[in-house]
């Protein structure tokens, strides 16, 4: 009798969140962030592990699987290091002039490496619930305010979620997501 494979763990359907046009800003600049985070997921949906980890094009290391891992990296970077001031460990740093978010990319860590990343973004929203756009923060020499950290993550996601587009119809021809 020949044992059973495992099953092929396939990226969640994801719902994009709706949001108001007309809100105040103080509502409007998260609920942006979050139709940008789910719109990343969306782009991921029905993929496969190995699927999520395929490069886009040699010699790029750009797959979905290390704009997940990217992502999880530069908001807790942003909201629970800098403004939060929470002394986490820092993720998928540089090694050896690599970017490990990028280069060590495993399709075997495919599912966990996506639940860390819901997981993350549970807690830079609990790490700045209640807080003000116009609360400033310090980190680099430089001040800034969580407004400036909203546009800067959206910002960042539009860019990514770009690159996702081109990775997924490379992947599978799925354009649109």
């Amino acid at each position: 009798m020949t044992p059973e494979a495992p099953p092929v763990w396939i990226a969640p359907d994801v719902e994009r969140p709706g949001g108001s046009l007309v809100a105040p800003e103080a509502e409007m600049l998260p609920d942006l962030l979050a139709w940008h985070r789910s719109t990343l997921l969306a782009k991921c949906s029905g993929l496969t592990a190995v699927q999520l980890a395929e490069r886009s094009v040699s010699p790029s290391v750009l797959s979905l699987l290390g704009l997940l891992r990217h992502l999880r990296k530069v908001e807790r970077i942003w909201l629970r290091q800098r403004v939060a001031a929470e002394d986490v460990e820092p993720l998928h740093g540089f090694g050896g002039g690599k970017d490990l978010d990028f280069d060590d990319v495993d399709a075997s860590t495919a599912r966990e490496d996506y639940e860390a990343l819901l997981a993350e973004w549970r807690e830079c929203d609990r790490a700045v619930a209640g807080r003000d756009l116009d609360d400033v923060f310090q980190a680099g020499g430089d001040p800034f305010s969580l407004r400036f950290v909203y546009l800067h993550l959206i910002g960042e996601y539009a860019r990514q979620n770009g690159h996702a587009d081109l990775v997924r119809e490379r992947v599978d021809g799925v354009t649109g997501a």
